[in-house]
């Protein structure tokens, strides 16, 4: 007669998926608790790597710290006209590679992938070689290409997902009853790929507000806002920092928030 395993085992073995994903979920949010406690704390030195004291001076003035909202601001700009730009190019793309058959469609499909696949300082070095070979004075516009040309794989990857898994038959409906094609694009299939193509905008964004590499290679004398932590980090890190990193990580869990209540209350109706 087999032996019955002890209670705690028997929970374990129940609870064993549970504990595994709050595990990785606490070593995910533990950098991001960090930086929160971090940002009340006013250190004796310049820089912010031991607890002192307790103070919200930091949070009361984010801007304290010379050329730090001028760069924050600078990578909000970049990476918002990056998503709009990698958004409209890799959502037409993304539909001609999943509804057309045209010649090279297999070439173009690897090219999409390269820059996903090679390594982020390959992408900068040759972006750079080739501002440098077209006399192009680097700044604000070489990061905006720059950023543009990494984010729009990603975006075409979510899009196209999103579209080839789309039922075509719905605008073949669409069709049937009469609506003519933008009224299809726009009432059929506009809603239905628009999960792919914000979520494709918004790893857009992630990406070129946090990039450094590229941007480093491509941004001449043109501080952003990653570029000016790590040069911080060198001389000293300001507490404010760690403010605007508690900040931008408030702002995207609320908007993930949002979205899943706007998702659970969009399934209720």
């Amino acid at each position: 007669m087999a032996m019955t395993p002890p209670a705690p085992l028997r929970w374990l073995r129940r609870n064993l998926v549970v504990l595994a994903g709050l595990a990785t979920l606490c070593y995910l949010v533990l950098p991001n608790v960090i930086v929160l406690v971090f940002s009340f704390n006013k250190p004796n030195g310049r820089f912010n790597y031991e607890w002192q004291r307790f103070s919200t001076d930091a949070w009361t003035d984010p801007c304290g710290v010379a050329d730090l909202c001028g760069s924050l601001s600078l990578s909000l700009w970049i990476a918002l006209y990056a998503t709009l730009g990698a958004t409209v190019l890799g959502t037409m793309i993304a539909f001609a590679l999943a509804r057309y058959r045209f010649r090279g469609r297999g070439a173009v499909n690897t090219l999409i992938f390269l820059p996903m696949a090679m390594p982020e300082v390959v992408m900068a070095a040759s972006l750079g070689t080739l501002f440098l070979n077209m006399r192009i004075e680097f700044g604000f516009w070489t990061i905006l290409i720059a950023h543009i040309m990494f984010c729009l794989s990603f975006v075409v990857t979510a899009v196209k997902a999103r579209v080839m898994s789309m039922d075509p038959r719905l605008e073949q409906a669409a069709q049937d009853l009469y609506a003519g094609p933008v009224q299809t694009f726009l009432r059929v299939t506009l809603p239905i790929a628009a999960p792919g193509i914000v979520a494709g905008a918004l790893l857009a964004f992630a990406l070129s507000f946090d990039d450094f590499v590229i941007t480093n290679f491509n941004a001449g004398s043109t501080v952003t806002f990653p570029m000016f932590v790590w040069g911080s980090a060198q001389r000293g890190t300001p507490v404010q920092i760690n403010v605007i990193g508690t900040a931008m990580f408030a702002i995207a869990v609320l908007c993930v928030l949002i979205g899943q209540l706007a998702g659970s209350r969009r399934k209720r109706s």
